[in-house]
């Protein structure tokens, strides 16, 4: 089996994935605001990288989010557009669960049972999740959010969002400027493929109102 996974919730990225979860080819940015220009070539040069074409690729995996409106729509339109194009099944993760896949070995070997998963959401918020480590898996129990980082639960905090507030997160330090990438997406799906978990539908998740308004009806002139 082989996985084409994309996600743009904060960074694009794109990773070509075997059903062990095995990568073949992955590329990542670290600009969070050119998605659209960088993903399509990103994904032509892992392709060829790799060596496969659409006609290689069995399932194509895309983060949802939370994350940006802009950033979101670019990488699910992608991975809509080439699903259909080629035929092939369609699948939605969480974006947060990227984090959360290698955040809950090491929970688990410092003993943690319960972690937070943090990402950067802009306006001094945070968007963020909690999971359950259970022998090394991360379980989600709540979430995903968007608050202020002084509502998130005061449990140990994995990812970028817990690195920008450190007063009131109590950020793991080798976590602290990770985001979500399209390599960990794409080994989350594997493992829940594994187990027999359904996947989400590609619904983005924005967990907030676009800023963008629809006018309203032009006011009469005297």
């Amino acid at each position: 089996m082989l996985i084409l996974a994309l996600d743009t919730s904060a960074i694009a990225s794109a990773a070509l994935l075997t059903g062990q979860g095995e990568t073949l080819a992955a590329f990542a940015t670290e600009d969070t605001r050119s998605h659209a220009e960088v993903l399509a070539p990103g994904i032509g040069k892992i392709m060829t990288t790799a060596d496969v074409t659409g006609v290689d690729i069995d399932a194509v995996v895309v983060g949802v989010g939370p994350g940006p409106f802009t950033g979101l729509r670019s990488g699910i339109a992608t991975a809509r557009s080439l699903a259909f194009a080629w035929g092939k099944p369609l699948h939605g993760v969480m974006s947060l669960d990227a984090i959360a896949v290698d955040a809950a070995p090491d929970a688990w070997r410092a003993g943690v049972d319960e972690f937070v998963v943090a990402t950067d959401a802009r306006r001094k918020e945070v968007y963020w999740a909690r999971y359950r480590s259970t022998g090394g898996r991360h379980e989600l129990l709540d979430g995903p959010h968007v608050s202020a980082p002084s509502a998130v639960p005061d449990l140990p905090a994995y990812g970028m969002g817990a690195g920008l507030y450190p007063e009131q997160l109590r950020g793991v330090t080798e976590y602290s400027g990770t985001q979500p990438t399209a390599e960990a997406l794409g080994r989350t799906a594997v493992a829940k493929l594994e187990k027999g978990l359904d996947l989400l539908d590609t619904a983005p998740l924005y967990l907030r109102e676009s800023d963008a308004k629809v006018p309203g009806p032009r006011k009469r002139a005297l």
